[in-house]
């Protein structure tokens, strides 16, 4: 089955140029375009995409507040922001308003591509200058956190197995690393994860990243980290 995507943004040509290299890939499908964030959260309500490949600065509705009110939806879709804008407070903005995903529209085809997907199957992704400045974001204190070794109220819900797994996320590690680390099943870890973002009400795997720095059940790592 073809991954069902939407296309958002406010430049007629360069919407059309995204649409084409997607529609070209066997597995992808342009379900729609739109030049603005309000028709964007209209047509993803009327399409029901798998993925949104969102611009964020539009007439009418930006990107970021459309992000917000799609993914505030029942059964809402990933969100892709691309944006030619390599600012703070898009990345952190896209982040927080649900986006599993910030990359820069000078990416290769090949990119793009493969973010699609890693988004569709409900991972994230992020250009490597925003994932520096994430970590450097939290290591210069810029958002408050709990003091360490303190659990917070919000963790509650989770198993100590589930917490230390969250932890691990946080400080980029995929699932066979986190698997070695803890001596269990790449299988037992996914369950793990699985069970947390549901347990947190959570998206994917940054914004429990971003809740784990919040609550500072975790510590930024050297620059280069996944998430």
């Amino acid at each position: 089955m073809s991954l069902r995507v939407l296309v958002v943004d406010d430049q007629g040509v360069v919407r059309a140029g995204f649409a084409a290299v997607i529609d070209a890939e066997e597995d992808m499908t342009v379900v729609g375009e739109a030049g603005d964030g309000a028709t964007a959260v209209r047509l993803a309500e009327e399409l029901a995409p798998d993925v949104v490949v969102m611009d964020v600065r539009m007439p009418e509705l930006d990107g970021i507040a459309a992000t917000r009110i799609i993914t505030g939806r029942r059964d809402a879709p990933r969100v892709l922001v691309l944006t030619t804008f390599d600012l703070d407070a898009y990345v952190f903005e896209a982040l927080r308003a649900g986006a599993s995903g910030f990359l820069l529209k000078d990416v290769y085809a090949a990119e793009l591509l493969d973010g699609i997907r890693v988004v569709a199957a409900g991972e994230s992704v992020l250009a490597p200058s925003a994932t520096r400045r994430l970590i450097g974001h939290y290591a210069s204190g810029a958002v408050a956190g709990t003091a360490a070794g303190d659990a917070p109220r919000e963790l509650d819900v989770l198993t100590a197995r589930e917490r230390s797994v969250l932890a691990l996320v946080a400080s980029g590690l995929n699932n066979a690393e986190i698997a070695e680390q803890l001596g269990i099943t790449v299988g037992t870890v996914k369950s793990h994860v699985n069970a947390l973002l549901r347990k947190l009400g959570l998206r994917d795997r940054v914004q429990a990243t971003i809740l784990a720095y919040d609550l500072g059940l975790a510590r930024p790592n050297p620059p280069g980290t996944r998430l």
